[in-house]
């Protein structure tokens, strides 16, 4: 058992021998400032203070109910109650020995695996998909690797926008203005082009949207030829899809669109109907505020020249038609009964926490039971900026289409990688700069807390320099050239050496490669990547300290050599795991 987790076990068990009742789940040991030791607990003062206990008191009482000599020195008592615990150095050995051996990787699984829908990506049928899609994806997909690491059963399931009144449009589009060749040569910027030129039509001219409206009517009735050519333009913006997530190593396990869920719309309302849950309002039907809640914190409400008023979910409009939060609410009683998940966990811009609070407030209202047992989860994100401070567009303003986002990374970085090493082959050149430049764009979009908007910059994303993905991928690099480096001038042994730690260099690498596991873990109960692309650039960085201050391969004897290559080996294994966890790759020689 990891050291962080036997700390935390034996602490759990001394926490009930105080005090019998209390939930010991939140007793938690987490990394700490060398100076006071190397994992520090402070769940006892919130469990005092609870109980009107004196904190200090209540720590020397479950200290003098803990044993921990076998992992650690003396435990301390600090300020008003933090306990702070020191490894001995002979555990830390064993530790990183077993993890050389293969028994793990500083990670546990978890012992209660759970079952977690991840709702994330949904780009639009007949749209391109642009930078913005980059953050709901890069983010949703490097939880779900986080969570599938640490032994959770993950549904990733991508909401595909396939059904709305905008295929009213295409539709007529489809039939009055498509040419052929252009929809062959590059089918969604064709699809773009008719929705752009009937929408401006619809708002120009009334009969045009009528039009329109017509043929959304005999698709959403069935109709034959409609239902084919909707059926197409799904097919092909499919194609879009595959290829972009294929670059950027995503995959799904489900891809059920908004369509999928049309047969159950109509039960949902008259349900929520039937047991007062919504009311009719001006003909269309809504679900309001049931009171339950402060004003301020009610999102069914909204404050109108100082006065309250309601702001309803609507699930159906007046025209008889249904929306995003009737298709919602359908797809979570889906999942539920499909998969019965513990978490459902919506990977979504931070512009739609209101609709989530509404549809989260709505279910449970609507399922109470269910709603108990199953946690809703909205993970917001923030905007991606340009460097002028306003939101990231292309110079003539347009939006930033994500496969030209990525070709640019990929040429940025072919270019750098040419110069500084020009003396590699043009296809090897090529497959670097994939990974580099691929890397570079999801690092900087997973780095910032994620609620954060953030400004994007070629320059600081691809630089070698600093805390990017690139500088983590030279670090895995330089690593494998160490190891070459060795082959050519020893007999590198792969059995398990004698790991011995003396410079400090040492220690703190050693120490820090020990929390990888506490950093999963933190990752996936708070759904922040960016906690594990700190943690990689801190590994790099003691690397580095270590590397400049221990000699490697000019070691003084072949012990301490072994030693420090085992170290070395074992901080590229963390390295490369951390970044796949983050979605990006590595490669051999930079």
């Amino acid at each position: 058992m990891l050291p962080h987790k036997q700390i935390e076990l034996s602490l759990q068990t001394a926490v009930r021998a105080v005090l019998p009742d209390a939930d010991v789940a939140a007793v938690l040991v987490r990394p700490c400032d060398p100076k006071f030791g190397d994992y520090q607990s402070n769940a006892l003062m919130s469990l005092a203070k609870t109980r009107k206990l004196n904190p200090r008191q209540l720590a020397t009482d479950v200290v003098a109910n803990l044993d921990v000599s076998a992992v650690c020195e003396k435990v301390e008592i600090a300020g008003a109650g933090f306990l702070n615990f020191r490894l001995k150095n002979s555990l830390l050995g064993q530790t990183l020995e077993a993890a050389a051996r293969g028994e793990h990787l500083f990670f546990a699984k978890a012992a209660q695996p759970k079952t977690i829908v991840l709702d994330f990506s949904s780009p639009n049928v007949a749209k391109p998909m642009h930078v913005g899609h980059i953050r709901s994806t890069g983010i949703g997909d490097a939880l779900q690797r986080t969570l599938r690491l640490l032994n959770h059963r993950i549904i990733s399931d991508n909401h595909i926008g396939d059904w709305g009144t905008q295929f009213g449009k295409l539709l007529l589009g489809w039939k009055q203005i498509l040419n052929r060749a252009e929809l062959e040569r590059d089918a969604i910027t064709e699809l773009e082009r008719l929705y752009k030129v009937i929408n401006a039509e619809c708002d120009a001219n009334p009969a045009r949207l009528e039009e329109a409206k017509s043929e959304l009517v005999k698709l959403q009735a069935g109709e034959a030829e409609n239902t084919a050519i909707w059926k197409e333009m799904i097919a092909l913006s499919q194609k879009q899809f595959d290829t972009i997530y294929g670059r950027l190593g995503v995959r799904f396990e489900q891809a059920l669109g908004e369509s999928f869920y049309n047969p159950w719309l109509g039960e949902v309302v008259n349900e929520l109907l039937r047991r007062g849950i919504a009311r009719e309002s001006e003909g269309a039907v809504g679900v309001f505020s049931d009171g339950s809640l402060p004003q301020k914190e009610d999102p069914f409400l909204v404050n109108r020249d100082s006065e309250w008023v309601a702001d309803p979910a609507l699930v159906r409009k007046s025209d008889g038609g249904f929306n995003y939060m009737t298709t919602d609410l359908a797809t979570i009683d889906y999942r539920l009964k499909t998969w019965s998940p513990k978490e459902i966990v919506y990977v979504v811009d931070d512009r739609q926490s209101g609709h989530f609070k509404k549809l989260f407030l709505t279910f449970a209202r609507w399922k109470s039971e269910e709603a108990k047992n199953t946690k809703l989860v909205h993970v917001g994100f923030g905007k991606i900026m340009g460097e002028d401070g306003k939101p990231f567009k292309t110079r003539s303003g347009d939006t930033v289409k994500l496969s030209d986002l990525m070709d640019e990374a990929e040429e940025r970085a072919f270019k750098i990688v040419s110069e500084k090493s020009p003396a590699l082959p043009e296809t090897q050149r090529k497959e670097i700069a994939r990974v580099i430049g691929l890397g570079a764009v999801k690092y900087a979009d997973l780095l910032p807390n994620r609620q954060s908007d953030y400004v994007f910059s070629w320059d600081k994303m691809l630089a070698l320099q600093g805390n990017t993905a690139p500088y983590l991928q030279y670090a895995y690099a330089r690593i494998k050239s160490i190891f070459r480096k060795a082959a050519e001038t020893f007999n590198v042994q792969h059995s398990t050496p004698n790991i011995q730690l003396a410079a400090p260099e040492e220690f703190a690498l050693a120490k820090h490669l020990l929390n990888f596991g506490i950093t999963l873990e933190a990752v996936a109960d708070e759904l922040r990547p960016n906690y594990l692309c700190n943690y990689l650039f801190e590994l790099a960085v003691h690397f580095s300290r270590f590397f400049e201050s221990c000699p490697v391969l000019k070691a003084d004897d072949e012990a301490a050599r072994h030693s420090r290559l085992a170290l070395c080996d074992l901080t590229a294994r963390v390295l490369k795991q951390g970044l796949d966890t983050l979605g990006i790759e590595v490669v051999e020689q930079m």
